[in-house]
């Protein structure tokens, strides 16, 4: 009996627990379809914008920007985009491992060259953990993107690699290709690589005004705070799919457990009914 009520307690226990992951999967579901929303609608704004600059960069005049000048790297910013909490599969680990392996890549510049920007709790914790200091509190932001918060946090990068002091900066982010998929995405921010396009789609079968430097002064900060942007709502509808994925599973195992547990259940409580009538016709032959 004592095995029974024990088994009983665990099925309890299991669709409580169901009841939660399924409500978990049911927020995600529906952040994830306004995240996609926002995200579909950005995609083609940022590619439309370097669109642009690449048909500025022709081969035939050199762009006179300090945001596309490469240069020997001694000082590194990493941007690196997580969720505030777990449940979501190898979502946060994925890229604090991503991480590692960066931060390994740069180490001979010595921690102290080594600037990381981490957005939310769970890459700050890694940062802190690996001995480095983050330069910045960004886990009230990070579940909330806005472009006025990428804004700040893209011009005071842009600043310090007008100022040299900085010479690189990448991000370390999630990019979401469907409710299944999300790939994890190590690309550098500055400087920009602009591609080289061909001479049909040269900027020469185009009509530039006021002219192109003009348009590059105010084209390329634009290009970079829409780019940060991206990434961070590209994050978070990539955590909200692995979260809504992750407790779909948890709910489906606690479908199966329930299962196993009743199945379990029912069968001692079989046995138990058995061994009474057992005991009882047995009785009943000592008295007779």
């Amino acid at each position: 009996m004592a095995q029974l009520k024990e088994i009983k307690t665990r099925i309890q226990s299991v669709r409580s627990t169901q009841k939660i992951t399924s409500a978990m999967m049911m927020i995600s579901s529906a952040r994830l379809m306004k995240a996609q929303r926002l995200i579909k609608n950005l995609y083609p704004y940022e590619q439309n914008l370097y669109r642009i600059l690449q048909l500025l960069a022709d081969q035939e005049e050199s762009i006179d920007s300090p945001f596309l000048q490469a240069r020997t790297v001694k000082r590194v910013a990493i941007v690196p985009f997580t969720s505030n909490t777990g449940m979501a599969g190898r979502f946060n680990d994925e890229v604090i491992e991503k991480l590692k392996k960066v931060v390994a890549d740069y180490t001979p510049l010595g921690k102290e060259n080594i600037l990381l920007y981490p957005i939310g709790e769970k890459v700050a914790k890694a940062v802190r953990t690996m001995g480095l200091k983050p330069q910045g509190d960004y886990s009230s932001i990070s579940e909330n993107p806005s472009y006025q918060n990428a804004q700040q946090i893209a011009d005071e990068l842009m600043g310090m690699f007008l100022k040299g002091e900085i010479d690189h900066v990448e991000l370390i982010y999630h990019h979401f290709v469907s409710k299944g998929t999300q790939t994890i995405v190590n690309e550098a921010f500055l400087p920009i690589e602009p591609k080289i396009d061909d001479k049909e789609n040269s900027v020469q079968n185009y009509i530039v005004e006021p002219d192109k430097k003009t348009i590059l002064i105010q084209l390329i900060p634009k290009i970079l705070k829409v780019k940060f942007y991206t990434a961070h709502i590209d994050s978070v509808t990539s955590e909200h799919a692995a979260r809504m994925t992750a407790m779909r599973i948890a709910t489906d195992n606690a479908d199966d457990l329930t299962q196993e547990l009743t199945l379990e259940y029912n069968k001692l409580r079989q046995q138990s009914i058995t061994n009474e009538l057992l005991d009882l016709v047995g009785g009943s032959f000592n008295i007779s």
